[in-house]
């Protein structure tokens, strides 16, 4: 009767030691995002790191920045999981490369689970990006500091992306996107058709990032190589489409595609998964 009751005892013992397994298990953590810049994987050194691009124009950066917004998280399942999507304060970064901390985005709360894809904005969806101060204090305040100036003079809205630098020598390489119109500045009657230069980046995991006990690093790569030697267009600076004055929807989405995607063939653009950590 005794041996009996041991074995008795055994599954209400190992049923107690699994309950206890999983209430251990915090039903959410958070996930790190760490961007790097590169020259097809070569880390990019403001003012020091050449490229040369698929035609030979070789060319640097002097500053490097962009807008990361709008971020999802999709579970193995195929559930999607937004992050704060429609707050820029808690929801969107300003990457500056001359700013390494800005590299590192901190996801809080995230539900427990694996994970398989994310999904995240290069740039402010249409519908947020006007220059509130009033709902986005803290990101108005980051983009539009004197060091950032990521808010256009002329405009309501905000720069998705901002690259200063030279080519071939001397020659000033100056791009700026953003949604914005074709015109002459101040004549409403010459302006055409809206653009939106908003992309959406979507990559698939190579591990799946498993949030729970463990609090994942997902490590994402920038391959500047892409803006002028893209999936999409090759580009050929000169004095035309070398700086922010001169770009009509046309050049600028030449640019957008390369490093965003043109959302047809291309949903990644300069963007992949270096590893994930978990």
């Amino acid at each position: 009767m005794k041996n009996f009751k041991k074995y008795l005892l055994l599954p209400v013992v190992a049923l107690a030691l699994v309950s206890c397994n999983d209430d251990d298990v915090p039903v959410a953590n958070h996930v790190t995002l760490e961007f790097e810049n590169t020259f097809k994987g070569t880390p990019i050194v403001l003012n020091e790191t050449e490229n040369t691009s698929a035609v030979g124009q070789v060319h640097k950066f002097s500053e490097l920045k962009y807008v990361i917004s709008n971020v999802r998280l999709i579970k193995a399942d195929g559930t999607e999981i937004p992050y704060n999507t429609n707050n820029l304060d808690s929801g969107a970064i300003v990457v500056d490369q001359s700013k390494p901390e800005t590299a590192t985005f901190v996801l809080n709360d995230i539900p427990t689970a694996e994970y398989s894809q994310i999904i995240f904005g290069l740039g402010v969806r249409s519908d947020l990006n006007t220059l509130d101060e009033v709902s986005n204090p803290i990101f108005y305040a980051t983009a539009g500091a004197n060091d950032t100036e990521m808010h256009w003079e002329w405009g309501t809205g905000y720069r998705f992306t901002k690259i200063e630098g030279f080519y071939d020598g001397d020659n000033v390489l100056s791009f700026h996107s953003g949604s914005t119109v074709d015109g002459t500045e101040g004549d409403e009657s010459t302006y055409n058709a809206y653009y939106d230069a908003y992309r959406d980046i979507t990559l698939d995991l190579p591990t799946n990032a498993n949030v729970g006990e463990n609090a994942p690093t997902i490590k994402i790569e920038a391959d500047f190589d892409n803006l002028l030697s893209g999936k999409t267009n090759t580009i050929t600076l000169d004095a035309s489409n070398a700086t922010p004055s001169l770009h009509t929807s046309v050049t600028m989405s030449e640019y957008v595609d390369n490093i965003g995607g043109n959302q047809v063939s291309d949903f990644t653009g300069m963007f992949s998964i270096s590893s994930v950590e978990n």
